[in-house]
C-alpha cells in the first residue's frame, strides 16, 4: 500500500473542508441540504440592512439575505439577493418589504403576499425581481409623532412669547403694575389704620364691655337678693284695696258712691256753689256792708 498514507491525508483534508464549509453556512443560517429559490430587489436606502439578515413571511423565518450589491450610478443603488426555501411558492403580487427587526435597530426582509391568494395564480419564477417597499419601525413612528408634537409645542411657545412680548411693550403691563402699586399703597394705609384701631380703640371697647358685664352682674345679684315675694304680695294687696275702693264706689254706699250716683247731693252741692259765687260777687260789689265791730271802733272786714 504505497499510496495509503497519501489517500488518508487527502480524505481527511476533504472532510475538513466539507465540515468547514458546512459549519460556515450553518453559522450563517444556510442549510446546504435544503434547496432554495433566489429572488432580488432594489432599494434606494437599506437603513442598515446587512447580509445574512432574516427573511420572514408573516413573522416566520423562511430564508436569509445572501448578498448585497451596490451601484451608486443608479438611483436605486442597492440590489439585494435573498434565498427562501424551495417549497414556498410566492404568488404574483408579492412585495419585498424592508422592516425593523426588533428594538435594537436591526433590519430584515418581510415578504408580503397579496390577500386573498387564489390557486390559479402562477408563482413567481426563480431569480425574479420583486417590487420593494419600506415599513417604518416602531422607533421611527414614535420619533415622527414625537417630532410633530414637539413642533406643535414649539409653535405654541412661540405664540405665547410673542403675546407676552406684545403685552410687555404695550401699556397693559404698565397699567397693571401701576394698579398693583396703588393697591399696595392702599393696603399699607389700611394696615396702619387697623394697627391704630387695635392699639387704641379695641382696649377701650374691651374695658367698656368689662364694665357693662360687671354692672350687669351687679344688677343680677341685686335682683337675686331682692325679696320679690314680699314685693309681689304688697302689690297684690294694693290691687285688692283698689278693687275694694272701686267696689265701694259702684255700690253707692260710700261717700264717693253717694257723690257720683246721688243727684240730690249733687244738686245741693251745686246750689251751695252758686250761693257762694253770688256772695263773693256781692262782697266785691259792696264791701262796706260787711264790717266788723271791735273795741277800737268799726273795722272793715
Amino acid at each position: 500500500m504505497k499510496y495509503a498514507r497519501e489517500i488518508k491525508v487527502g480524505v481527511l483534508a476533504a472532510v475538513c473542508l466539507f465540515l468547514l464549509f458546512f459549519g460556515f453556512n450553518f453559522l450563517k443560517g444556510v442549510n446546504i441540504f435544503s434547496p432554495t429559490n433566489s429572488f432580488h430587489g432594489t432599494y434606494y436606502n437599506l437603513h442598515g440592512l446587512e447580509e445574512q439578515a432574516a427573511v420572514y413571511i408573516r413573522g416566520h423565518k423562511v430564508g436569509q439575505v445572501d448578498a448585497i450589491h451596490y451601484d451608486f450610478a443608479r438611483d436605486s443603488a442597492f440590489t439585494i439577493d435573498i434565498s427562501i426555501r424551495k417549497d414556498i411558492a410566492l404568488p404574483q403580487g408579492t412585495r419585498m418589504a424592508l422592516i425593523a427587526d426588533g428594538l435594537l435597530g436591526g433590519m430584515a426582509i418581510e415578504l408580503q403576499m397579496p390577500s386573498p391568494i387564489t390557486n390559479d395564480q402562477s408563482p413567481i419564477a426563480h431569480g425574479a425581481f420583486l417590487p420593494t417597499t419600506y415599513v417604518l419601525g416602531l422607533m421611527e413612528s414614535l420619533q415622527g409623532e414625537l417630532l410633530a408634537h414637539v413642533d406643535q409645542a414649539v409653535q405654541g411657545v412661540d405664540s405665547l412669547i410673542a403675546e407676552l412680548h406684545g403685552q410687555v411693550e404695550g401699556d397693559h403691563l404698565k397699567s397693571a403694575l401701576t394698579n398693583v402699586d396703588r393697591v399696595s399703597g392702599d393696603l399699607t394705609v389700611v394696615s396702619s389704620d387697623l394697627k391704630k384701631l387695635m392699639n387704641n380703640q379695641v382696649p377701650r371697647i374691651v374695658n367698656n364691655a368689662d364694665t357693662v358685664v360687671a354692672n350687669l352682674n351687679t344688677v343680677i345679684a341685686d335682683i337675686k337678693e331682692a325679696d320679690l315675694k314680699s314685693t309681689v304680695a304688697r302689690v297684690d294687696k294694693t290691687v285688692d284695696n283698689v278693687n275694694g275702693l272701686v267696689s265701694d264706689v259702684r255700690s253707692q254706699e260710700g261717700t264717693l258712691g253717694q257723690l257720683i250716683y246721688n243727684k240730690s247731693l249733687y244738686n245741693h252741692i251745686d246750689a251751695t256753689v252758686v250761693s257762694a259765687d253770688s256772695l263773693l260777687t256781692d262782697l266785691k260789689a259792696h264791701p262796706k256792708r260787711y264790717v266788723q265791730f271791735s273795741l277800737f271802733g268799726k273795722k272793715e272786714k
